[in-house]
Order: structure tokens, then sequence, then C-alpha cells
């Protein structure tokens, strides 16, 4: 009984340790704002590798935390899938899906070349490869048996590349892109919790979606349950039209990336810098060749569909959702044709990606029998 009351006991202060940290980490977030991409999880990774690196921490976040962050992005993912927006740009939906299905593609080549050239192991390079949803791959990873620290090292390395080399492309075909502000457009105030006006009611609606979701997860099957059960209730809700405003918003977003950001951090070592060193050479070679591929399909959409290039460059620029969307919003581009097509790249990877990995990993232990 003693034994247990001292673990119990541990495991309080340790929560009220977190509940103390992880403000502070939000706030470092806020410093990045808006000059660097996903600040609220950069900076937090930052900060988790140099506390690993110099053992001033030495465990991850308590498992409560991890789930919890993960439902919860689970369930901002499914709000993404935009029915409405969809149904505007209906006419050219199909080869913006067919586009959506060769980025996949194209990310399984580079996939592959990175087990092939850079040594990582396929779910790593999978999840790391993926365009589109960073915050997901990187969450899910300790589910697929993938390493999480280089997923996280690749996607933030496209995702870098993207928001650096996105607006000097729309300089050329978007002349206009010059104007405008730097935010991503529909966030709501920063002490706002949930996107919806009755704070609330969207929280209680957010946490029986996530319950809901915990519950299902599991019982279907998925992989990375507790994030994709989520996503799915959060879909179906949005989709039918059940309730609405219930996605995390302001501050509670921000910890919620930053949560995911700092769990990544604190699981680096030394080893683990030294084999990111090793993997660089063929990560760059495969982001540009992925973020060049994704280019040259948005010329031919644009030519099969005669919407401008700018447009169907946003609409198909391999991640970072919201400084896409940013983009857009400066350069009065067609928000509602981008945001559709990168909300359904974005539930379409996320979903499939741990799919693709389960596939692969099933034909690997066939072939070893």
């Amino acid at each position: 009984m003693r034994i247990s009351l001292r673990t119990g006991g541990g495991r309080v202060r340790e929560l009220v340790g977190w509940a103390l940290v992880l403000p502070v980490m939000v706030a470092a977030g806020e410093l990045g704002e808006p000059e660097l991409p996903s600040p609220h999880m950069l900076i937090p990774l930052l900060l988790g590798l140099v506390a690993a690196l110099t053992g001033l921490v030495r465990r991850p976040p308590p498992t409560v935390l991890n789930r919890g962050s993960q439902a919860l992005l689970g369930v901002l993912m499914g709000t993404y899938l935009n029915v409405s927006a969809l149904g505007q740009v209906a006419g050219s939906i199909v080869p913006l899906v067919v586009v959506t299905l060769l980025t996949l593609v194209i990310c399984q080549g580079a996939a592959w070349a990175m087990v092939r050239f850079g040594g990582v192991d396929r779910a790593t390079a999978t999840l790391g490869m993926i365009a589109g949803g960073s915050a997901a791959a990187v969450a899910s990873a300790g589910d697929l048996d993938a390493d999480g620290r280089q997923v996280a090292f690749m996607q933030y390395l496209r995702l870098g590349f993207v928001v650096a080399s996105t607006p000097v492309l729309l300089s050329l075909v978007l002349p206009s892109s010059h104007a405008g502000g730097t935010s991503p457009p529909g966030e709501g105030s920063a002490w706002h919790l949930v996107t919806g006006p009755d704070q609330v009611t969207g929280l209680m609606i957010l946490g029986a979606v996530a319950l809901l979701g915990v519950i299902v997860g599991p019982r279907l099957r998925l992989p990375s349950s507790t994030m994709m059960g989520a996503m799915l209730v959060s879909a179906v809700v949005s989709a039918t039209g059940l309730a609405h405003g219930f996605a995390p918003d302001g501050m509670l977003r921000s910890l919620l990336f930053t949560m995911i950001g700092l769990d990544v951090g604190l699981r680096f070592s030394r080893h683990a810098v030294w084999r990111l060193r090793r993997i660089l050479p063929a990560a760059v070679v495969c982001v540009v060749v992925v973020s060049a591929a994704c280019g040259v399909l948005a010329w031919v959409v644009s030519a099969l569909t005669r919407i401008p290039f700018g447009d169907t460059y946003l609409a198909t620029t391999p991640g970072g959702i919201n400084a896409v969307l940013a983009s857009a919003s400066a350069a009065h581009a067609n928000l509602a044709l981008i945001s559709s097509v990168q909300s359904l790249r974005l539930f379409e990877m996320a979903f499939l990606a741990p799919l693709l990995i389960r596939f692969c990993l099933v034909r690997r232990q066939k072939s070893t029998l």
C-alpha cells in the first residue's frame, strides 16, 4: 500500500510539474510568431532537445498528456474536412483528387529512397516523407514503431522548405502576394479555447467527441487509434452538421502543438542527433524532389482545368496548411479551392499513412516466413 501511495504521489507531482512547464513553453512559442513555421511545435521541440541533451529532463511527458494531445489533434484534423468548401470546387474535384493520390505515390517513392539511401526504417520514412499533417505524423510515430525524432526532422525540413520557397514563387506567379498579413485566416482570439462563440458548449462537445474517438478507435482497430478515432468521429460530426465550433483554438491549440513538439524533443539523445546528420543529404534531396514534383502536378492541373497556376500550386503544395492559407489570403487567391484541397489531402494522408505502414510491415513479415 505504501508503494502505491508513493507512486500515486509521484504521478501527481509529475503532472503538477508539467502543468507549470507547459505554459512557459506556450509563451516561448508565441515569441516565434509569425516568423517561424509552426512555432508552437518547433520551439518546444528545440527546447526539449536541449533539455534532453543536457540531462535537465530524463523522462518523457506522462502518458495521459500524450494520449490527450493525440485525441485533441485528431478532433482538430477532423474539422478540417470542409464539405461545403469541397462543393464549391466540385467541377474540378476529380483532377484534384487524382493529384492528391499521386502526391501520396510520390511521397511513397521518397520514403523508398530514404530507406534505400538514408538507412531509415520503412515506418519512419513513410511518416517523415508524407506530405501534410506534420503534427499528426509526429504524434503517431510512437504508435507505429517509428522514430519520432527522425520523423520530426524530415517533416520540419519539408515544412521549412515549403514555407521559405512559397513566397518567392508566389511573387513570380501572383504579383499581389506581397499584400496582406501573415496570420492564417479564420483564427479566433488567442484566449479562445474552441473556434465557436459559445466556449462552454464548444468545450463540452470537444470533450465528448474526443472521448468517443478514444473509445471507437480501438474497437475499429484503427492504427494510431487514439488520434484516428477522434479524427473519424470529428469528421463525421462536422460533415453531417451535428455540431460546429468545437475545434481546439487559441491557447488550447497552442498548448496542443506545444505538447507534441516537447514530447518529440525530449526523445532526442546524442546518438540520435548524430544519426540525423547521416540522413540529412538524402532527406534534403527527397524534400526538394517531392516539392518539385508537386509543382509539376500543379502545372498539369492548371492546364487541364484552366485554374490559375498560383491557385493550383497553393492547393497542391506539400504541407504547411496554415502557412499556405496565410500566403493564399495575402495573395488574394481562391481560398475555397485551396483550403478544401489542402484539408482533403491532410485527411487522406493522415488516414492512409498508418495503413500503408501496417501493410508494408505485414508484407515484410510474410516474406520472412
